[in-house]
């Protein structure tokens, strides 16, 4: 799938946001960057989150008709989508807010594996050019040219005279935050301590931590919107989902730049607290309002 029409922007609003709000600070770039995108999505959040409030609500009556009508489909599903109608409730309702963020998660993948392209607008044969440059005995990483061209020029400036028609000094992308190179992919390789040295460590770190705010921030999420206690296969879906994802996150954490991991962490603190937010004064606002 071809997700440069998304990349692209994506791209160069994180590349505005280091330049300006993040003063050369790329986590703190990604940090911002995710901030902008969680606001942009709220309303949507908002959506979901009634829309979820209303389908427990209804719970009792379609779990009624789901008894009653089990062995007559057409009438079940009449009987559905009539309790849906009177309610206004849409079954889907909760899946665009997550429907929406996966293209842009796929999009930051490249954005923050490709930044000579995405976020400086360079073109393959430029990037290909750069990396003809260097030294064959600089460490590649295998597959991201790229990122082997920012780490060697940030660590070999004086090199730049060589290719100032190709790359500023201030094009130069600064990928350490906290000393880790959030360009770089987490490994249980051993064998790449020697090179990494304590980076080695805090990499294997940002997994771990996607890993577990996403249990947070599931676990959360779920005990807020928990179906009733008499529907037995809807609580072990859920308690699935808040063991299964934060497994699959740490594994895909595993397979990505460092920096996307950052986006996956902040990802979660901020729907923590989108959450909190939620419940006090939408939800708690709701129930007073019925009361």
């Amino acid at each position: 799938m071809n997700l440069d029409f998304i990349a692209r922007p994506l791209g160069q609003f994180l590349h505005f946001i280091y330049n300006t709000m993040a003063f050369g600070n790329y986590g703190l770039a990604i940090i911002i960057f995710t901030l902008f995108i969680k606001l942009i999505l709220l309303p949507l959040t908002i959506k979901q989150y009634r829309s979820t409030a209303r389908m427990q609500e209804v719970q009792p009556m379609i779990q009624e008709i789901q008894k009653r009508y089990k062995n007559d489909k057409e009438k079940l599903n009449q009987e559905l989508l009539k309790v849906y109608q009177e309610n206004k409730v849409n079954p889907a309702g909760g899946c665009l807010p997550v429907l929406l963020q996966m293209p842009i998660l796929l999009s930051l993948y490249w954005v923050i594996s490709k930044p000579l392209h995405y976020m400086l607008g360079k073109t393959t044969e430029v990037v290909q050019q750069l990396y003809a440059a260097i030294p064959e005995e600089f460490p590649k990483i295998i597959g991201n040219q790229d990122i082997t061209i920012i780490n060697y020029f940030n660590t070999h400036k004086e090199s730049l005279s060589a290719v100032a028609d190709l790359l500023n000094p201030s094009e130069l992308i600064n990928l350490n935050f906290l000393g880790l190179n959030l360009g770089l992919q987490p490994t249980f390789d051993t064998s790449k301590i020697a090179v990494l040295g304590y980076q080695f460590f805090g990499l294997l770190l940002i997994p771990v931590l996607a890993g577990l705010t996403t249990y947070i921030s599931t676990k959360y999420s779920m005990s807020q919107t928990q179906q009733n206690a008499d529907n037995p296969m809807a609580s072990s879906m859920t308690n699935s989902m808040t063991m299964v994802m934060p497994f699959m996150t740490a594994f895909f954490a595993f397979n990505v730049p460092a920096g996307l991991g950052i986006y996956w962490i902040t990802s979660n603190v901020i729907q923590v607290l989108q959450q909190m937010y939620l419940n006090k004064f939408i939800l708690k606002k709701k129930e007073a309002g019925q009361k």
